[in-house]
């Protein structure tokens, strides 16, 4: 293993990091991540795959071949383990967590909301004076609602000097829009200075427009700031980091940039 460490680049444990927080990306997820460039990006992560250092998983579909689903792999999870100062996990142990992944009933969910904070990341890449500054996952996220909300994630889009946090509900329109719409009221329990903008990714305009009409006629819980936006208008209009949003209660779309943010403990912008 101590070889292998001194064959990693910065990008490899990037990649590795990147992992043990989220899990797994796909192939075009890492391209937008950390490559720039789909060729270099494959030569590369087929390298680590054959070093044990990533797995890779994906599901046969027709037409076609589905892209893959790259995670950790045994060499790579012991790396992460003895950075982080953990017991080195057994390779039997990776593998079967890997297997559970690939047939859990979330994963879809999981890589959509892996690939929300990816196209943020990568309009911040190629758009000077933006960036991603945080992203949680959902265990990150459970930590610190505790038991009032699970949020998909969360972050903090900087465009320009002023920070937005933010929580995120990524829907895949398999639940209930009533359903949906109840999860805001664990977002009206959080302390003040966990009360950012709850966003809402749905995966269709027409699922949007439903949603934000039915928020808009039952309300919203006093103190949250709700807005909705939907993956296929996102596509042609720069992202979720674009012009997109659309805040409950007021008309138009903004920018994720532009939303509001809540204010620090004295007054002062928060800054992360």
């Amino acid at each position: 293993m101590a070889g292998e460490l001194a064959r990693l680049t910065p990008r490899d444990r990037r990649i590795l990091d990147l992992l043990d927080q989220h899990q797994t990306f796909t192939t075009d997820q890492l391209v937008d991540l950390v490559f720039g460039s789909t060729g270099r990006a494959r030569n590369r992560l087929n390298t680590l795959h054959d070093r044990d250092i990533l797995d890779r998983f994906r599901h046969y579909q027709r037409p076609g071949s589905q892209a893959w689903r790259w995670t950790l792999g045994p060499v790579g999870a012991a790396l992460v383990a003895a950075g982080n100062g953990a017991a080195l996990p057994r390779p039997a142990a990776v593998r079967d967590a890997t297997a559970r992944l690939a047939m859990s009933p979330t994963l879809a969910h999981l890589v959509t909301v892996n690939g929300f904070f990816v196209a943020l990341s990568a309009h911040a890449r190629t758009n000077p004076g933006a960036r991603l500054s945080a992203w949680w996952n959902e265990a990150r996220c459970r930590e610190a609602c505790g038991n009032l909300v699970r949020p998909d994630g969360h972050g903090v889009w900087v465009d320009g000097a002023r920070p937005v946090p933010f929580w995120v509900e990524i829907d895949l329109g398999t639940e209930p829009l009533r359903r949906v719409a109840g999860k805001l009221t664990g977002y009206a329990a959080l302390p003040p200075r966990r009360a950012y903008p709850v966003l809402f990714w749905l995966p269709t305009a027409a699922r949007e427009s439903n949603l934000y009409a039915h928020l808009t006629r039952a309300g919203v819980p006093d103190g949250v700031t709700v807005a909705t936006a939907a993956a296929d208008h996102a596509a042609g209009a720069g992202g979720p980091a674009g012009p997109v949003w659309r805040l409950v209660g007021h008309a138009g779309r903004v920018r994720l940039a532009e939303l509001p943010a809540p204010a620090a403990e004295g007054g002062a912008p928060w800054d992360g």
